[in-house]
């Protein structure tokens, strides 16, 4: 761990340019979290079909991201670098499935384009994670990824208010049945133009440094060519994880069956239980859907400003990271449980400004943790392993754990799956008393 701590620390700007990326993946992730449900409504799914439709997403991550992270670790080029080839691989097919999924005719394309978009942003994201450990040092570790979640801020914020964007400015908001408005078709235009174009900054701003032992990895990758062979490693690699790799997988399986619920239901919940709207052709629920976007943007809003507090805060004194994200999430937990109390729609900007704490917390904190207990060497495929306990609960989420447990535990209104990701963040939240490391909690 001695070799990390000899990285040259780097500027806040050498930092915004290796991460600006993000803006366009998050752009990416906010269209895609915030609309997709949209989109699936307009098309005729039913409310409780909603999380099964999203399944292709988890399910790629799951594949994609451990591979990609492992292959990531094993590429060297003089002139591309080890992560950059990645990022423009994945943004090319992200632009493309971005730009065209409001254009499906039928539930089956709008599903399969969102397949294809986020096993495309899955490619490019999980190099941008790595990137961050390659290049810091672990005392700007957390400083580097709460820079990230900065930008990632940024985009949720901006990506999700670009449908409401366009209907102000007078692009047409309904459509005839089965057909997505013209608004949401605009807004998912825009972002594909960002979502490129952002990434292409990174490729073009920031240099990777080469591995420490040319030789050695050319050696390795001699030893271990074959998908085969590959896949031995990533499973001997899930066999071997450090012991808070384990103990963070918990904290973030709750953490992220909360937000999948959410970005699954927080439209029909909110359209429903706070506007009343249920006809997917008329106004009132074209404008309430666009004020769920308004609202998910808040989320994304303030955990930019609490980003920024944070990359303050950890550019200048070290922090405690598990206590840090505990008192996070719990906050974000009560935000979703609110929803349910909200006769007035304006109060859900307090309820998802809690939420934004809690987004914050997690783009960065467990990342900041992890980077500090795995090999650098392995950096890429333990960052793919982790974000298997992102997906996970996504899969169970989507196989009907929403459904099953919601109307178990409260009731049929679809508003309960709000209180119930509220409890799992809660949860989520409490589980970080078992991490125990020093060295992953704790700045050095």
């Amino acid at each position: 761990m001695q070799a990390i701590d000899t990285k040259p620390r780097l500027s806040f700007w050498q930092i915004w340019n290796m991460s600006f990326g993000f803006l366009g993946i998050q752009f990416g992730f906010a269209l895609q979290g915030g609309f997709m449900s949209r989109i699936f409504q307009t098309l005729g799914a039913d409310k409780d079909a909603i999380p099964l439709l999203w399944i292709a997403a988890p399910l790629t991550g799951l594949l994609v991201q451990p591979i990609v992270g492992y292959i990531s670790d094993r590429t060297w080029h003089p002139k591309f670098g080890r992560r950059k080839p990645f990022f423009l691989i994945g943004a090319i097919f992200s632009t493309i499935a971005l730009f065209f999924a409001p254009y499906s005719s039928a539930l089956w394309m709008a599903a399969g384009a969102l397949w294809i978009l986020d096993a495309s942003i899955n490619i490019s994201m999980e190099p941008f994670r790595a990137l961050v450990a390659d290049k810091l040092p672990d005392s700007q570790r957390s400083y580097g990824f709460v820079v990230q979640t900065l930008i990632i801020g940024i985009g949720t914020w901006v990506a999700s208010n670009l449908p409401w964007l366009m209907t102000q400015i007078g692009v047409p908001n309904t459509a005839e049945p089965g057909v997505v408005p013209d608004s949401v078709k605009f807004a998912f235009a825009i972002g594909a133009v960002v979502l490129f174009s952002s990434i292409l900054y990174t490729i073009l701003t920031t240099d990777e440094y080469p591995p420490e032992d040319l030789e050695a990895l050319k050696k390795e990758n001699e030893e271990s060519k074959g998908f085969l062979n590959g896949f031995k490693e990533i499973f001997k690699n899930i066999l071997g994880m450090p012991k808070v790799m384990k103990q963070l997988g918990v904290v973030q399986f709750f953490s992220w069956f909360a937000f999948f619920t959410m970005w699954s239901f927080a439209t029909p919940a909110i359209t429903e239980h706070v506007f009343k709207a249920t006809d997917t052709t008329s106004q009132v629920y074209n404008d309430a859907a666009d004020s769920v976007g308004n609202y998910l943007g808040t989320y994304g809003l303030v955990s930019m400003f609490f980003a920024l507090i944070l990359a303050f805060v950890t550019s200048k004194v070290k922090i405690n990271r598990k206590m840090l994200h505990m008192f996070s999430l719990i906050a974000g937990g009560l935000g979703f449980i609110m929803i349910y109390y909200i006769s007035e729609p304006w109060m859900l900007h307090l309820s998802f400004a809690l939420v934004g704490i809690a987004w914050a917390s997690i783009l960065s904190m467990p990342y900041a943790m992890l980077s500090g207990a795995v090999n650098p060497k392995q950096m890429g495929v333990y960052m793919g392993i982790f974000n298997m306990f992102i997906v996970i609960p996504q899969i169970v989420a989507a196989l009907g754990g929403i459904n099953f447990l919601y109307k178990l535990l409260f009731g049929e209104e679809v508003i309960f799956t709000m209180v119930l990701a509220g409890c799992s963040l809660i949860v989520a939240g409490l589980s970080n008393i078992f991490i125990s490391d020093r060295n992953a909690t704790h700045d050095t």
